[in-house]
């Protein structure tokens, strides 16, 4: 993996995708940051070969290898890529249901967002950050490989909170209404945010307790609160459904494990 110029926008953060069919491989999401890079894959105009950086790679988890269905397969310098544009991350997760990508990236002085990645997904760094209409920029700014796509964040905080994991509650043990909610956390406020996605599991879901949420732009900290699940958890760095069926934090700060029972 690279890791240079760096020293930070590393992500590094993993998740398996089991296959249903035991004679394949699982396969491997793996997020890359942009190593304070430059190139192509931050959609800029570069006479540099993608590098590895500032991507979310699909990748045989036996071997390493790229997957014959990847977006970008038909290039061998982006055979394993599932996405590009990424700033850096530290969330991502695999919707239960419908197998659907999601991912949390970090903003630099503006818009953390939470994303559903799509194959060929352009989240846009460096040219936009946020959505795209509180921006100048425009598609035909960005890099845009065959087979990719731009898509606007599900949700933005105008203000960053460094968002980190994300995470589907797979379980009932909470209750049957947090059933399949997706989780967000964060690292400066300690708080755990939840929302629901719509029938298509497409679009998050909004509704009359988050109204102002709309645009799906946190704007201040009233917005914020109406989206909080749980706080005061510290840092958080990871949030797993456990075996038992119940939620467990990891908090970074506090260096302690939190268990989120009914």
């Amino acid at each position: 993996m690279p890791a240079i110029p760096g020293p930070n926008h590393n992500g590094g953060k993993l998740v398996l995708e089991k296959n249903s069919n035991s004679s394949n491989n699982d396969n491997l999401y793996v997020i890359i940051g942009d190593l304070n890079h430059r190139g192509i894959l931050q959609n800029l105009d570069s006479r540099d070969k993608p590098d590895d950086t500032g991507v979310i790679l699909k990748i045989n988890a036996e071997d390493g290898s790229a997957i014959e269905t990847n977006p970008f397969s038909s290039d061998p310098n982006t055979a394993k890529y599932f996405a590009y544009g990424i700033r850096n991350s530290f969330g991502i997760t695999i919707d239960p249901l419908r197998g659907t990508i999601w991912q949390t990236e970090n903003g630099p002085s503006d818009y953390d967002e939470v994303n559903i990645v799509k194959p060929g997904f352009n989240s846009g760094w460096i040219q936009v950050i946020g959505p795209m209409s509180r921006s100048e920029t425009t598609l035909d700014d960005l890099q845009i490989l065959p087979n990719s796509l731009y898509l606007d964040p599900q949700l933005s905080w105008r203000d960053p909170v460094a968002l980190t994991d994300i995470e589907f509650i797979n379980s009932t043990k909470l209750g049957e209404k947090y059933h399949n909610m997706l989780l967000i956390g964060d690292y400066n406020q300690g708080n755990i945010y939840i929302v629901s996605l719509d029938e298509n599991r497409e679009n998050i879901l909004l509704d009359e307790s988050n109204k102002n949420l709309f645009d799906k732009v946190v704007d201040n900290d009233e917005e914020a609160d109406s989206l909080i699940f749980g706080t005061g958890f510290g840092g958080i760095s990871d949030i797993e459904t456990g075996p038992d069926g119940f939620l467990y934090v990891l908090s970074f700060k506090e260096v302690k494990l939190y268990k989120i029972f009914k």
